[in-house]
C-alpha cells in the first residue's frame, strides 16, 4: 500500500491515495509512518492541506511516530496552499516535541512568509536556521 499511495502521491492524485489509505485497516495492514508520509504529502500537491492535517491527527491518535519527513510534508502542505501562519506553529510545535526541523522544513516556511508577504517572518526563519 505504501508503494501505491506513493504513486498517488507522485502524480498528484490526493483522492486515490485517501481512498488507499482507507482500505488498509480491511485488508489487515498496518500503518506506518512512510504510509502516512506519502498521504500527506499526496494531499499537499494537491492543495489540501487540511486532510493533511486529519492525516497528521490520525497519525498522533494511533502513537505513530512523527518525524522530520512527516512536518516537513504538513508544512509543504501548508505552504501550498498559502498558511503561512500554520508553517510557523508546525515549526514551533517541532521543537516543542523535539524533531529536529530540516533545510526543507525552514524552506517552506521561507517560501510561505514570502507569498504572504511576510517577509520579516522569511528573514527570521532564515537566520534560525543559519543557527540550527
Amino acid at each position: 500500500f505504501s508503494s501505491a499511495i506513493s504513486a498517488c502521491e507522485k502524480g498528484g492524485a490526493w483522492e486515490q491515495a485517501w481512498m488507499l489509505f482507507g482500505v488498509m485497516p480491511q485488508s489487515n495492514i498496518e500503518f506506518s509512518t512512510t504510509t502516512f508520509n506519502a498521504a500527506i504529502s499526496a494531499c499537499g500537491k494537491d492543495g489540501e492541506w487540511e486532510s493533511a492535517l486529519r492525516l497528521l491527527s490520525v497519525m498522533e491518535e494511533n502513537k505513530i511516530r512523527l518525524g522530520t519527513i512527516t512536518f516537513n510534508a504538513v508544512i509543504s502542505a501548508c505552504e501550498e496552499s498559502g498558511e503561512w501562519e500554520r508553517t510557523l506553529q508546525f515549526l514551533d510545535f517541532m521543537a516543542q516535541i523535539k524533531v529536529e526541523s530540516s533545510r526543507i522544513s525552514f524552506s517552506a516556511a521561507i517560501s510561505s512568509c514570502e507569498k504572504a508577504g511576510e517577509w520579516e517572518k522569511a528573514v527570521q526563519l532564515l537566520n534560525a536556521m543559519q543557527q540550527n
